[in-house]
């Protein structure tokens, strides 16, 4: 099968998107696929910020293929499509992943196109279904677990770490109790140097190993104090996966939503915090004393994101979906993954 990728992340890298786009490059390797990103066309995104239209992109030299698959951060992406002329034509079958489809003002007319997409949300599935008449199919986030899971043991010199975006009171609770000279506790916050550019990738590895390091991982829902225009959704997002993975306890304002049900079920997966963030501080300060539970909690977080979240397991359930022959390079990647898990099983035995 002749596949071609088209992602945003070559283009346009971002440490908050990063996550989606690993899809991309694991969906290139394992299907030999040709990797594509287009670049926003000149003025295009003036004019978006204005309000006068989408994002238009430069057109793309691509001879087609069997399949056109579309890792797509929002459904804003799928217009990624126009950029390649003729598409339709091109390619014999055109689907997508699509991440944040709770926006729905930003599927375009473009997702006509598409043969089938996928959304991560159960309650996401209507809307395009019936607007454009494609097949939806609901596939939750995954993450490149096999890549960045530790290895190894690592002094967990860090105490509480946050990185994106962090209530405002919570972080100024937490800084004022943990910044003090007479604190123990070390507090590290918003670690990342770039949000965007072409040092993304590079610090991505850089956050992974801060996290290797971390004891207590905080995450809070979009809906606690919402800053600004941010989309506003009871997701499951990508640092819930990265903490958890890395063997942080996860702490902070679980969503509240099937797909955080579904995801995260496994005892003492996420813990949560007082919403006086002053409470807080004294609740974080309790789960640092007892080594003994975040130690089994850790290796218990690590093995059920291996077990169920990476971003293989998600293609493999996207080779049923769409009826696709499993390539042997992804399960030589499967085989990997199982023996990363066992490994992680025989430490918590």
């Amino acid at each position: 099968m002749k596949m071609t990728v088209l992602y945003a992340g070559q283009s346009s890298p971002h440490a908050g998107w990063a996550a989606i786009d690993e899809l991309a490059l694991i969906l290139a390797r394992v299907f030999q696929a040709e990797l594509l990103s287009p670049t926003i066309a000149p003025n295009s995104l003036l004019r978006r910020l204005t309000g006068r239209e989408k994002l238009q992109f430069a057109p793309l030299e691509c001879a087609g293929g069997d399949v056109l698959f579309v890792v797509a951060r929002g459904p804003e992406d799928l217009a990624m499509v126009s950029a390649i002329r003729n598409v339709r034509t091109k390619f014999q079958r055109v689907h997508a992943f699509v991440t944040d489809t709770y926006f729905q003002a930003g599927f375009y007319a473009e997702t006509a196109l598409f043969d089938s997409i996928t959304v991560t949300a159960h309650e996401d599935i209507a809307f395009p279904s019936q607007k454009f008449g494609i097949q939806v199919h609901q596939l939750y986030q995954g993450t490149d677990a096999l890549q960045w899971a530790p290895r190894q043991t690592f002094a967990r010199e860090i105490d509480v770490m946050s990185f994106g975006r962090t209530p405002p009171s919570y972080q100024s609770a937490l800084t004022h109790a943990f910044h003090r000279m007479d604190s123990p506790y070390l507090y590290l916050h918003s670690p990342l140097g770039n949000l965007s550019g072409p040092t993304v990738q590079v610090e991505r590895a850089m956050l992974f190993k801060l996290l290797h390091r971390t004891r207590i991982s905080l995450a809070f829902h979009l809906l606690i104090e919402p800053q600004g225009g941010r989309p506003r959704s009871m997701m499951v997002t990508s640092r819930w996966l990265e903490s958890l993975l890395s063997g942080c306890v996860v702490a902070g304002r679980r969503p509240v939503s099937r797909m955080a049900d579904e995801m995260l079920d496994w005892p003492g997966s996420t813990t949560e915090l007082s919403a006086v963030p002053e409470e807080s501080v004294q609740e974080l300060q309790a789960l640092l004393q007892d080594e003994e539970a975040l130690l089994a909690q850790r290796r218990a977080n690590v093995r059920n994101i291996l077990q169920r979240h990476d971003w293989r397991q998600r293609i493999h359930t996207l080779c049923g979906l769409n009826g696709w022959d499993v390539p042997a390079a992804l399960q030589d990647e499967l085989q990997e993954l199982d023996a990363l898990t066992r490994h992680w099983q025989a430490m918590g035995s």
